[in-house]
């Protein structure tokens, strides 16, 4: 059994093997073990490649992607409406991934049967290869306990068992957190759905556009406005680590940038720069920013700002126009857009600032390039023609493929797994006053499959992903 109390963030601790995931505040999770079935005996789970052609629900992604894997998900008995909640979340959250296929549950046979091992000749029939049970229970306090438990059917084995107990305001997340490790445990890597997307929300006809911070979950729940408003905000970014942001604001019509701390609400500029700053991310271990700063020429260069903002360095030197700066995942090398050779393209330098190589080569122009968390690719902007397109690339240049095409898009950023990118598309204006012109948010699987809308409130630009639990 392990027992683990939970950080008072959002930030997610893994344990290792089958422990359980942790919550924010006094909440804890823990393993459930295996119970012994009157079938065959439990097992340990196989490895994520080891159950390939066994006919077991453990395969791997391009497997998946080519025959999801049926999975039932039957209501958790106990508070039969939060049971109905979390089951639901879970449901959503893999099935939206494309590599699952949740079995409806007008198909399901006798699943409000109790006992700690399913029957599992009932999943089988309806050709389910994994199986979650649970238990939902409201307790005092305003607290409440979910357990789950995931089973591979044919081998009739316990893959995981978890239980949660956490404050009742987190069943939404317990769903999600539940569906991370289902993703895990049967595709071998890591989930994304406990996670939120920062974005710039826009209202308003295009001349006189509203353009508003908001933040939601990956699914679109939650969802709720940072600013107000009153002045334009633009590229909002996670910090890796903190419960913080940094974005672009337009405040007093000089647009710099800024960070807001999403747990009380303030924002301050970073740094007193000359000149327009723009285009920020956090360094991987959060203690700077790297950014753009325009100069007197007429060019930017890339420059570094400590958190408080009192030391900077520039890398680059502002003779060309150089922007959009992100760092690879281990923090040695650098990606940005630059027009130093002519046109706007992808160039690749060390962390330093030196040995810069131009690595876009596909006739075309190329902006936005942020850097997968896996390190293995580049996402970016393609402009070519009269057509946008997200695509992605190695880092050494090789390897292009886009992934979605439109009249606009631009703006990926990667899903804490690297599995997933999130972009926006813009539809175009039908005459001078703007009817017909909208912006909304997209998905797309890095390997062009599963491209779908995601849902907002209001028309959605400049997605940015949290990490895993933020």
């Amino acid at each position: 059994m392990t027992d683990r109390l939970l950080h008072p963030t959002r930030r997610r601790l893994l344990a290792a093997g089958a422990a359980g995931l942790v919550l924010p505040g006094a909440a804890r999770a823990q393993s459930l073990l295996a119970p012994q079935p009157t079938a065959p005996a439990a097992a340990p789970a196989a490895p994520a490649a080891a159950g390939a052609g066994t006919g077991s629900a453990v395969i791997d992604v391009d497997r998946a992607r080519a025959s999801p894997i049926p999975i039932a998900i039957p209501s958790f008995p106990g508070d039969a409406q939060l049971g109905q909640n979390i089951a639901g979340v879970i449901t959503n959250d893999l099935a939206n991934c494309g590599l699952f296929r949740p079995i409806s549950p007008a198909a399901f046979i006798n699943a409000g049967a109790t006992g700690a091992v399913p029957d599992f000749q009932n999943w089988k029939a309806i050709g389910a290869q994994a199986l979650v049970t649970g238990q939902a229970a409201t307790l005092g306090g305003g607290q409440i306990q979910v357990q789950f438990r995931l089973w591979d059917v044919l081998p009739q084995t316990q893959i995981q068992g978890t239980a949660y107990t956490t404050a009742a305001s987190n069943w939404r997340r317990v769903g999600h957190m539940i569906a991370d490790v289902i993703y895990e445990r049967l595709l071998g890597e890591g989930g994304y759905f406990d996670t939120r997307i920062v974005y710039v929300a826009g209202s308003g006809p295009r001349n006189n556009r509203i353009m508003r911070l908001a933040i939601m979950d990956q699914d679109s729940e939650n969802n709720r406005f940072l600013t107000d408003g009153r002045y334009l905000a633009l590229t909002p970014r996670f910090h890796p680590k903190l419960d913080e942001i940094a974005f672009m604001s337009y405040v007093n019509d000089r647009p710099r940038v800024y960070l807001f701390n999403l747990g009380t609400g303030r924002q301050r500029v970073l740094g007193d720069f000359q000149g327009i700053t723009l285009s920020p991310r956090f360094s991987p271990d959060g203690s700077t920013v790297i950014m753009a700063q325009t100069t007197p020429s007429g060019g930017s260069r890339i420059v570094t700002v400590a958190l408080n903002g009192s030391a900077s360095h520039a890398l680059t030197d502002g003779s060309a126009i150089d922007v959009s700066p992100c760092y690879s995942p281990d923090g040695t090398q650098i990606v940005f857009n630059s027009d130093r050779g002519g046109d706007q393209q992808l160039y690749v330098m060390a962390a330093n600032g030196s040995g810069v190589k131009r690595i876009s080569f596909g006739g075309a122009r190329y902006g936005d390039p942020v850097w997968s968390p896996r390190g293995d690719l580049i996402a970016f902007t393609r402009i070519g023609g009269s057509t946008f397109g997200i695509g992605v690339m190695h880092p050494d240049g090789s390897g292009e493929r886009i992934l979605s095409e439109s009249y606009f898009c631009e703006g990926p950023t990667f899903a804490p797994n690297g599995r997933v990118i999130m972009f926006w598309k813009q539809t175009p204006a039908r005459n001078a006053s703007g009817a017909g012109y909208s912006t909304h948010l997209y998905s797309v699987d890095i390997t062009g499959f599963n491209e779908r809308a995601v849902v907002t409130p209001t028309d959605g630009s400049d997605p940015a992903w949290s990490p895993l639990g933020g």
